[in-house]
């Protein structure tokens, strides 16, 4: 046995090899089943307004009844007028909401989302219908929820303002013409419209008092409405598309009530019945009625009987007229709605 030293002391034993890690293996896919509750639910939505429409017209088939019954022995030259003015009433409509906003919105969707929106007015009162689709569209295009929300209240707010200074125009305008002794409303019938703005306001005032969440929000929809306003203001194009375009609204709802009536022999003169509905929409606007009907019906038959204008005559003016401008449209709007739903433009 040799006694020679080695020539290397021997190093560390080598470590033992790392155990093997547990291959992972991907988590299952979710079920599909968010996507297909999903996919359910825009269907539903896209279904909606069309048993809404369906419910409707079961509820209130006589008036859709005798309506088209009159219609068939009407004018068509005239009908035909009264169907412009109704579409040029969805363009007028397109108008004011694009003047409300800074930012250009696509005129074609902007047209069909206001032809939606249309539909939808007539199903809910106060024009809440309209206002939902609108916001959505307006989401969907980008807009912030703020901004959004401000221009509908802009839009709110313009309307009936332009509809009183179109009155006052008339009043100054064709004094003689209109006979306004016998349409002038009690005295105390002018109180109702101050009393319902005062219990609004101080209802929302109260409101805001005694729930303090809301207060926040409240002031940065002021804020951004107030900001917006006065940027709009110093738009030309913005101020004459919401100013005009308001303007325009109600003398064309007037157009469609006089083409109607002339297709069922009324003479009376356009500044009259653009007066009278002017004055029967300003009195009874407030009513939150779906699309007004019902209560701005009533008023407007009974400013033309003032006029001299026989109750069924009157009557069957303004059931033609809320045939050419509800139901007709109703359920293509309604199917123009399906579609934006569909291809999630709303």
């Amino acid at each position: 046995m040799s006694l020679l030293p080695l020539e290397g002391s021997p190093g560390p034993l080598p470590a033992a090899a790392p155990a093997p890690l547990p291959i992972s293996c991907p988590a299952p896919a979710p079920a599909p089943s968010r996507r297909s509750l999903s996919r359910l639910t825009r269907r539903l939505l896209t279904l909606l307004p069309v048993l809404l429409i369906g419910v409707w017209a079961v509820l209130d088939w006589r008036a859709l009844y005798d309506g088209t019954a009159r219609l068939a022995s009407a004018d068509p030259g005239w009908l035909l007028v009264g169907l412009l003015y109704t579409c040029l009433g969805w363009i007028s409509a397109s108008v004011v909401r694009q003047g409300a906003l800074p930012e250009r919105l696509p005129p074609g969707l902007l047209v069909a989302s206001q032809f939606a929106a249309g539909a939808a007015n007539h199903v809910l009162p106060a024009s809440l219908g309209a206002h939902a689709v609108t916001l959505r569209f307006l989401q969907g295009r980008g807009i912030p929820l703020a901004r959004a929300t401000a221009s509908l209240a802009l839009y709110a707010l313009v309307r009936p303002i332009a509809k009183t200074l179109v009155l006052i125009g008339f009043l100054i305008a064709l004094p003689g013409l209109l006979r306004l002794g016998d349409l002038v409303p009690d005295r105390r019938m002018l109180f109702l419209p101050l009393v319902a703005a005062g219990l609004g306001l101080g209802g929302t005032l109260l409101l805001l008092t005694l729930v303090r969440p809301l207060r926040r929000p409240a002031v940065t929809f002021v804020r951004t409405a107030l900001t917006d306003a006065r940027r709009l203001h110093t738009m030309p194009s913005r101020v004459l598309a919401l100013w005009g375009g308001a303007a325009a609204a109600p003398l064309l709802q007037a157009s469609v009530i006089h083409a109607v009536g002339a297709s069922l022999g009324l003479t009376l003169p356009w500044a009259q019945v653009a007066f009278a509905y002017l004055a029967a929409s300003s009195a009874v606007g407030s009513v939150p009625a779906p699309g007004g009907i019902g209560p701005v019906d009533a008023a407007m038959v009974f400013t033309l009987a003032v006029y001299g204008v026989p109750v069924s005559i009157g009557t069957a003016t303004l059931i033609g007229y809320r045939v050419l401008t509800v139901w007709l449209p109703l359920l293509p709007g309604v199917l123009c709605m399906s579609a934006l739903v569909h291809r999630k433009v709303l």
